[in-house]
């Protein structure tokens, strides 16, 4: 890979070549619109870096295959659409109970079931946080541009790596198909990130250890630690337990590590948030909407602002509320009948005006619609 070099790229491509970059020598993976590109980028690029691709049988296989190949040693990824991101959903939890590091990739299309294969939506906001059963660490990533879509491949496996958590890239499709200039740069090992691997006596080894920084180390395969890895709720040695007071010490380390590490994690933008009584929150293209219609509000002296979350899970709250001090009126542009707004009013509603703008019907949200909800919000 030639770096430093402005290059034209399609979002997918650049997501391929993000995780090139960033390691991953493991893509398992089914074709699926409006993803499978990425597939085909990883199947030429993988074995030129000596990095194994499958076209399993299905989705369900696929993250299968990925977890297994992570907790095998290997950087590991899959993407998929919102179908194929629904038949992830039990073993994308069971990386997440087992801890594997890996990033699973989901360019959104219109649903529900087949949907709009081809068209754009950003229906998979709460599919990302609440898809899987029970509660699990969570974090995904919402690009809102080509070079962003690089730079946060390589941010997604560098948190998986040293978070020891599944991490999800959530792109809409208009992001995942659009052409930009990108220039390509190669990261250092601290950029990578790094996994926490065991050292020291085999003697005792707690492959789920209660550790200071939540991340238990991990057994590296061949390296003699004994170790058990399952779905079931575990205790410290990795076996199964229902005993309360192990189950709330491992779910409480498990779930606390999110929270723990806030500062590598949380990762926004701000646009003219510092008066602006008029906040949009928004992610992916529906932002690049939103930051042509403030510009446009602030040329008719209306102070208008856009927050952007480019880490939508967990949501930064604290950055939200920052940029959203002086805002009387929230508005919230996205490209479904309205999920990303059910967080904006439990983050912000008290004592401002949350107001959804939704299409439904496979188009993105305009600049015009957003200055049209700026300007009656102003009225």
């Amino acid at each position: 890979m030639n770096t430093q070099t402005p290059v034209n790229l399609q979002g997918n491509h650049a997501c391929a070549l993000g995780a090139i970059a960033a390691g991953c020598t493991f893509y398992a993976g089914y074709p699926i619109t409006p993803s499978s590109e990425i597939a085909e980028h990883m199947a030429r690029e993988l074995p030129k870096v000596g990095g194994v691709f499958i076209q399993m049988e299905d989705e369900i296989a696929s993250m299968a295959a990925v977890t297994g190949a992570s907790m095998g040693g290997a950087r590991a990824m899959t993407a998929t659409s919102g179908p194929g991101f629904s038949l992830k959903q039990e073993n994308l939890g069971l990386a997440a109970m087992m801890e594997a590091p890996c990033v699973v990739v989901d360019v959104m299309r219109g649903g529900p079931s087949t949907g709009m294969p081809t068209r754009p939506s950003q229906s998979d906001v709460m599919q990302a946080r609440w898809g899987s059963h029970g509660d699990r660490p969570v974090i995904a990533i919402a690009p809102a541009s080509v070079p962003e879509v690089y730079a946060e491949t390589i941010r997604a496996f560098s948190l998986a790596e040293r978070l020891r958590t599944p991490v999800i890239l959530l792109v809409d499709e208009v992001i995942g198909h659009l052409v930009e200039t990108v220039t390509l740069h190669e990261p250092d090992e601290a950029e990578k990130g790094a996994r926490k691997w065991a050292e020291g006596s085999r003697e005792g080894f707690l492959p789920y250890a209660i550790t200071e920084d939540g991340i238990p180390p991990m057994p590296r395969p061949g390296d003699g630690y004994r170790a058990h890895a399952t779905g079931l709720t575990h205790g410290e040695n990795g076996f199964p337990t229902q005993k309360p007071e192990e189950v709330a010490r491992v779910m409480n380390r498990l779930l606390g590590k999110i929270e723990k590490h806030r500062d590598i994690i949380d990762k926004w933008e701000c646009v003219d948030c510092e008066d602006a009584e008029i906040l949009v929150v928004a992610i992916g293209i529906s932002a690049r909407a939103a930051r042509a219609a403030v510009r446009e509000a602030r040329s008719r002296g209306i102070p208008a602002g856009l927050f952007r979350p480019i880490t939508l899970w967990p949501f930064p709250e604290e950055a939200a509320k920052r940029a959203a001090a002086n805002a009387r009126t929230v508005i919230v542009p996205e490209m479904n009948a309205g999920q990303l707004v059910l967080e904006v009013e439990r983050v912000l509603g008290c004592g401002r005006n949350v107001r959804p703008v939704n299409r439904i019907d496979g188009e993105p949200v305009a600049p015009a619609e957003i200055l049209q909800a700026i300007e009656e919000a102003k009225a």
